[in-house]
C-alpha cells in the first residue's frame, strides 16, 4: 500500500517525489528526529532550571511563585507547600514553555527554510539541472510547489515532532485549542509567503552564487528580530505596522497572559489593541488579527507567484507584465494607506505632524516599491533591440500604436509604465492628503508627492538607458548606477553638514525630497520640478534616439542577410 501511495505521488507531482526520494534517507531522518527531541529536552531543562530552589532560611523570590510582591519589585515571594518545596504557578510556567517553543519554531522554520530553498535553487543552477526543470512539461506550480514542499521536508519533520509538546504546553497553560490552531494557520500562511519569496529570489538572484542563500536567510533573520521587537513594544501607528503582520509572532500576545521572555509583552499597550486598517479595528480580537494576517500574507504570496509563473519557464522575460504592475501598485497603496490614517498623537507630536510623518514613510515605501518595479519591468538590451526593430519595420503602425505599446507591451521600454504606476499611486494618496484638515503640512505633502514622482521617473529612465548599453553585466551596472544616485547624495550632504533644514533646496534633488520640503521655499520646489522635468526630457530623447538607431541598424542588417552588429 505504501508503495502504491509513493507511485501515485510520483504521478501527481514528479518534482515532489524527486525531493522526497533524495531527502528521506534513514540517516537524514535519524538526524532530524534526534535534533527535534534533543532541542525539546534542552528547552525543558532550561525552563526547569528557572524554578525556585529552597535556600535554608533565606526568603526566596521567583516569577513562578504565588506569594505577594514587595513594594519595589514585581517578582513574587515563594510560599512553602509543606513538603519541602514551593507552590508553583504551573500554568504560568507552561505558558513560558509554549512561548519559547513558538518563537524558536518561527525563527527556525522561516530562516532555515528560506536558506534551504535558495541554496537548493543555487545548486540546481550550478549543476545545470535548473534549465532541465524549465524544459519539463510540468507547470510552474507543480515544479516549484514540489520544491516548496519537498526541499524543507526534514525541517517540517523536526517541527512536526515538536507539535505534541507545543500543544501540551499550550493546553496546560490554559490556552484555547482554537487559538492554538489559529496560530498554526497564520504560521503556515507565513511560511507560504516567505518560502515563495525565497523561490523568487533564488531564480532572479542566481548571479550572487553561494552568497545568495546566506543573504536571503540573513535578511529574514534580521526582519524577524526587528519585527518581534516592535511587537514587544506595541504597534506604532505608522504604515510600517503592515510589515509586522508578516511575523506570526503577532498572535502571541493574544495567546498568553503573562510575559515570559523579554522579546514579547504579555500586556501590550493600547496602541496594539487599537491597531486599525481604514479604522477597522483589526487588533481588537485574535480572530480579526489572525484573519487579516492570513489575508495579507496570502495576497502577497499570490503576487509572488505571478512573478514565478512569468520568470520560471522564460527567465529572459520581465518579472511582471505592465498590466500586472498597475494592479500590484494599486493593491499595495490601498493596503499600506489603511495603516496611515490614524497616527498616534503624543505630547510632542500633533495629529497633523503624525499625518505628515506617515506620508513620509509611505513615500519611502513607494521608493522601494518603484525601484523593484523598475527592475521587474525594464527589458534588457536584446529585448529592446527586437522591439525597436519591429517598430521600425512596421512603419504603418509605428506612430499610431506606440503609446499603447509603451503602456501595455511586453517588450517595450519601462519609463512610461513606471509613470503610469506613479500616477495610480498618486491618485490614491492625493485624495487622502486633500482631506486633511487645514494645516501647515498640507501643501508640503502635496508637493512632496509631485517631486517624488518626478525623481522616480528619472531613476527609471537612467536604469533603462544603462540596460541599453553594450557592456556585459548591464543589470549590475544599472543597479549600481541607480543605487549610487540614490545613496551617495544624502551621504555626501550629511558629511558636509548640509542637513535638510539648513540646505533644503539641495535635498530636493535627492531621493528623499520630503525631508526638506517643509523647509523649502515655493520657488525652490518649482525650480526643482522644472530641473527634473528638463532632465527627464533629455534622458528620454536620448533613449528614443538610441532605440531608433538600434531598430534601423538591426533591420538594415537583417535585410542585407547578416547578423546585426549590436547583438553579435
Amino acid at each position: 500500500m505504501a508503495l502504491n501511495l509513493v507511485n501515485q505521488l510520483g504521478e501527481l507531482n514528479p518534482q515532489l517525489f524527486r525531493e522526497i526520494k533524495g531527502r528521506l534517507k534513514p540517516r537524514n531522518i535519524l538526524i532530524a528526529v534526534a535534533m527535534s527531541f534533543l532541542g525539546q529536552l534542552l528547552l525543558l531543562m532550561v525552563f526547569a532550571g528557572q524554578l525556585p530552589v529552597a535556600k535554608d532560611t533565606m526568603m526566596v523570590y521567583n516569577r513562578y511563585c504565588t506569594g505577594s510582591t514587595e513594594e519595589y519589585s514585581t517578582i513574587p515571594t515563594c510560599l512553602s507547600d509543606g513538603l519541602g518545596g514551593f507552590v508553583i504557578n504551573w500554568s504560568f510556567w507552561w505558558q513560558d514553555v509554549f512561548l519559547g517553543l513558538s518563537l524558536i519554531g518561527i525563527f527556525a522554520l522561516l530562516v532555515v527554510g528560506t536558506y534551504m530553498l535558495i541554496s537548493d535553487l543555487s545548486q540546481e543552477e550550478r549543476r545545470g539541472t535548473l534549465n532541465f526543470l524549465r524544459l519539463t512539461p510540468g507547470s510552474t506550480l507543480s515544479i516549484l510547489g514540489g520544491k516548496l514542499l519537498g526541499v524543507p521536508l526534514l525541517l517540517y519533520l523536526v517541527a512536526a515532532l515538536a507539535l505534541p509538546l507545543h500543544l501540551v504546553a499550550g493546553l496546560a497553560g490554559h490556552i484555547g485549542l482554537s487559538q492554538i490552531l489559529a496560530f498554526y494557520t497564520v504560521l503556515g500562511v507565513s511560511c507560504l509567503f516567505f518560502f515563495s519569496g525565497a523561490l523568487l529570489f533564488g531564480l532572479v538572484g542566481n548571479g550572487l552564487g553561494g552568497f545568495q542563500a546566506w543573504l536571503g536567510g540573513g535578511a529574514i533573520l534580521l526582519f524577524l528580530s526587528i519585527s518581534t521587537s516592535v511587537i514587544d513594544g506595541g504597534m506604532t501607528h505608522y504604515p510600517t505596522d503592515l510589515l509586522t503582520l508578516f511575523n506570526p509572532a503577532i498572535l502571541l500576545p493574544y495567546l498568553i497572559n503573562s510575559s515570559s521572555l523579554d522579546v514579547v509583552n504579555t500586556y501590550p499597550n493600547g496602541d496594539f489593541w487599537d491597531l486599525g486598517w481604514f479604522y477597522l479595528p483589526i487588533g481588537k480580537t485574535i480572530w480579526m488579527m489572525a484573519g487579516f494576517a492570513i489575508l495579507n500574507a496570502g495576497l502577497w504570496s499570490y503576487w509572488i507567484w505571478q512573478g514565478l509563473n512569468r520568470n520560471f519557464h522564460n527567465p529572459t522575460a520581465t518579472l511582471l507584465s505592465k498590466r500586472q504592475s498597475y494592479r500590484l501598485t494599486a493593491c499595495l497603496e490601498v493596503m499600506i494607506l489603511g495603516f496611515a490614517l490614524n497616527p498616534q498623537v503624543t505630547n510632542w507630536r500633533t495629529y497633523a505632524e503624525g499625518l505628515f510623518e506617515n506620508l513620509e514613510i509611505l513615500l519611502v515605501f513607494n521608493l522601494i516599491l518603484f525601484l523593484g518595479l523598475i527592475a521587474a519591468l525594464s527589458p534588457h538590451r536584446q529585448t529592446m533591440q527586437d522591439w525597436a526593430r519591429y517598430r521600425h519595420a512596421k512603419r504603418s503602425s509605428r506612430k499610431a500604436g506606440i503609446m499603447a505599446d509603451l503602456i501595455w507591451g511586453k517588450t517595450s521600454p519601462a519609463p512610461v509604465a513606471i509613470f503610469l504606476n506613479l500616477a495610480i499611486a498618486s491618485a490614491i494618496l492625493l485624495p487622502w492628503i486633500l482631506l486633511w484638515s487645514p494645516s501647515e503640512y498640507k501643501t508640503p505633502a502635496i508637493l512632496a508627492v509631485f517631486v517624488t514622482v518626478s525623481l522616480i521617473v528619472f531613476y527609471a529612465s537612467i536604469g533603462q538607458l544603462v540596460l541599453l548599453m553594450k557592456t556585459p553585466k548591464r543589470a549590475v551596472w544599472a543597479a549600481t548606477v541607480v543605487g549610487g544616485i540614490i545613496i551617495l547624495p544624502p551621504i555626501i550632504l550629511e558629511v558636509l553638514s548640509m542637513s535638510p533644514s539648513v540646505e533644503p533646496a539641495v535635498w530636493l534633488f535627492s531621493a528623499f525630497p520630503w525631508a526638506s520640503i517643509e523647509y523649502a521655499a515655493g520657488t525652490s520646489v518649482l525650480f526643482a520640478l522644472v530641473g527634473q522635468s528638463l532632465a527627464l526630457v533629455l534622458l528620454n530623447l536620448q533613449l528614443t534616439r538610441q532605440l531608433k538607431k538600434a531598430g534601423e541598424s538591426s533591420t538594415k542588417a537583417l535585410l542585407s542577410g547578416r547578423m546585426p552588429l549590436e547583438i553579435q
